[in-house]
């Protein structure tokens, strides 16, 4: 009945959203159903507009995951955009500096370097706060920016391919992931995606990985006394957390660009972030609502340009429906009336 209740929560912040979205359209002067025709259009009609919903979708998926894994151990892991630039670059080096290797391996390749960097990256504010207690939410937004600045550093630096772009050399063709739905830029990433958030969430739920992480969050004193060690299960956890950060980047560059482009990330992990905020933890709940994001992001370019609404009225609407999904308790009032019912009911009758 609590899971019931969550997911009407959830459709009715949506339907609220969109209502003031709707409203403020009006109070600009523009006609709320069609531009919300034209959004559904530039989100799923035909095969560019659906794919590239499937593009935006796959590392917001990835990073919402990163997010949820480290939050539950109590750990606010904020650096997944600097786990993905970093695994970002390390799988664009590889895919351009490995060019014999024959393409599937290069591919392992890229993906694993992605990997161990990003979690590499996400060790040191782990450590940090497991061993000496320091915050890792100032630790991991202020090493957002030093991978940040690194990559820039190397794009159009060591790494640049001199082409008057801030981006590396391309990767090797071989290295590159399979396009689905040309003309867009949605490739075979997604089915990588897929199946690594089918594996992570199949740890979290039956296996004493998941067991303990959730131990640590709850009461990291009773996990200890039962014989879990929450300093090294708050480093197991980054490291997967930073681990999905870094594959995300890896599926980007190998995906969607074919080389590292300097800042490609529009603050794709602080997405993430608000993803799981909004779904309050609830893993099931993380695919529906990374795609509804991705789906009115790439739905506001059509919209745009159809019916010259500005594409920052989605951001608006985003930004309405994160505020609304993180009130707690916002549609919970006719459980308050019912239970003033009640307790009015047994006044009466005593």
């Amino acid at each position: 009945m609590e899971q019931t209740n969550k997911y009407l929560n959830l459709l009715l912040t949506i339907l609220l959203s969109t209502i003031i979205g709707g409203l403020i359209m009006v109070f600009l002067g523009h006609n709320p159903i069609e531009a919300y025709i034209q959004l559904l259009r530039g989100a799923f009609v035909g095969k560019l507009n659906f794919g590239t919903t499937l593009q935006k979708f796959v590392p917001l998926l990835l990073t919402s995951v990163a997010f949820l894994v480290a939050s539950r151990v109590g750990v606010f892991n904020v650096g997944v955009d600097g786990e993905l630039y970093l695994g970002a670059i390390a799988a664009a080096w590889v895919g351009f500096t490995f060019t014999s290797v024959p393409g599937p391996i290069l591919i392992l390749m890229c993906l694993a370097i992605a990997v161990i960097v990003g979690a590499a990256w996400a060790y040191i504010p782990g450590s940090l706060k497991a061993y000496l207690g320091v915050n890792e939410i100032c630790v991991t937004i202020l090493m957002n920016y030093v991978a940040t600045y690194i990559t820039s550093y190397l794009v159009n630096g060591p790494l640049s391919a001199k082409t008057g772009v801030p981006q590396t050399p391309t990767i090797a063709e071989g290295a590159q992931l399979t396009k689905i739905l040309k003309p867009s830029q949605a490739n075979t990433g997604l089915f990588i995606a897929l199946a690594i958030v089918a594996i992570i969430y199949w740890i979290l739920q039956n296996t004493t990985i998941g067991y303990r992480f959730k131990s640590v969050g709850l009461n990291p004193m009773h996990a200890e006394y039962v014989g879990i060690n929450p300093k090294k299960t708050i480093i197991n956890s980054m490291l997967l957390s930073g681990a999905v950060g870094g594959l995300a980047g890896a599926i980007e560059v190998l995906g969607v660009y074919g080389y590292f482009l300097d800042g490609f990330s529009s603050g794709v992990g602080f997405d993430g972030m608000l993803v799981v905020l909004m779904v309050k933890g609830d893993m099931k709940m993380v695919p529906f609502v990374a795609f509804f994001i991705a789906a009115l992001k790439a739905g506001a370019l059509g919209m745009e340009r159809y019916t010259g609404l500005p594409k920052s009225i989605v951001d608006t609407i985003i930004a309405i429906f994160i505020i609304f999904a993180t009130m707690e308790n916002l549609f919970s009032f006719y459980k308050k009336k019912r239970i003033k019912t009640v307790q009015a009911s047994v006044s009466e009758r005593d």
